[in-house]
């Protein structure tokens, strides 16, 4: 079951991907370096490399990634969700959050701290926001009614992942640019060679790699991603709410109110 797991959406976008980011250069050395023209043994042995590596590397990403998480979210405040639920921020507006708050305290069947108590104990209040997140989160899995979500959630473990797996992926990197350089000695600089030509490649991929590796995986575009998730979570509230109040559920109140009249009317007089 955790192999098909690996393979769904989430895992594909938001792990998988970061993984053959992390990993390209080596994935293009074992690529143009290794003749492919018969399948051997060493073919079959780089393939089965190539899959372990892979999968090595966005089990690695996601446990480093988690962790710098927990980093980010003890530097700036907290978690984006529960920030955004204070009265003191004003991404979302007052008058959403109190039907937000309602709504939830009602699901969890806590009551919601006032204005009064939130300024008094805002650390009590954070945890009742933090509860009103994890239901949230429980109660959005589907991702058909909630694609907006899913694709915000999605964003933020790409960018958390492949920002865990930055270290590593330059280290890659530069082991590669190593044994390409070592090459092309051995050819005496010579690129118009077979060989020569395709390090020549694997080094302009590694250059484009590390160039992108230090310019996109930053805190910044991950915190980024956190808030637009933390935001869309919370304004997840509206269709729970929408549905509460859908014309079917109002239709149906009606038809089972006329049923109960029915039977306690008397019967009509002859």
């Amino acid at each position: 079951m955790e192999i098909l797991k690996f393979f769904d959406a989430y895992s594909i976008r938001a792990r998988l991907f970061p993984a053959i980011i992390a990993a390209a250069p080596a994935l293009a050395a074992l690529t143009l370096l290794i003749s492919w023209k018969s399948f051997g043994l060493s073919n079959l042995i780089a393939t089965l490399g190539i899959l372990v590596l892979l999968f090595a590397i966005a089990d690695f990403s996601r446990a480093r990634g988690r962790a710098i998480e927990g980093k980010l979210y003890l530097e700036l405040g907290g978690m984006p969700s529960i920030i955004m639920f204070r009265r003191n921020d004003g991404t979302i507006d007052a008058g959403s959050k109190d039907r937000y708050r309602a709504f939830l305290a009602d699901k969890l069947a806590v009551a919601a701290p006032s204005p009064a108590e939130e300024s008094a104990d805002q650390v009590a209040a954070d945890a009742f926001y933090g509860q009103c997140g994890n239901w949230l989160r429980q109660n959005t899995r589907d991702t058909k009614k909630f694609p907006i979500l899913f694709g915000e959630n999605i964003t933020y473990g790409f960018r958390r992942n492949l920002l865990g797996v930055k270290v590593l992926a330059l280290c890659l990197n530069a082991i590669v640019v190593a044994i390409c350089t070592f090459i092309l000695w051995r050819l005496s600089w010579d690129s118009d060679t077979p060989q020569g030509s395709r390090t020549a490649v694997v080094l302009v991929v590694a250059a484009a790699h590390a160039a992108y590796m230090l310019l996109a995986a930053s805190r910044t575009a991950v915190w980024d991603a956190s808030k637009a998730y933390g935001r869309e979570l919370i304004l997840s509230c509206e269709s729970f709410l929408t549905q509460s109040k859908s014309p079917a559920r109002k239709t149906a109140a009606r038809k089972s109110a006329s049923k109960t009249e029915k039977t306690n009317s008397p019967p009509a007089q002859r």
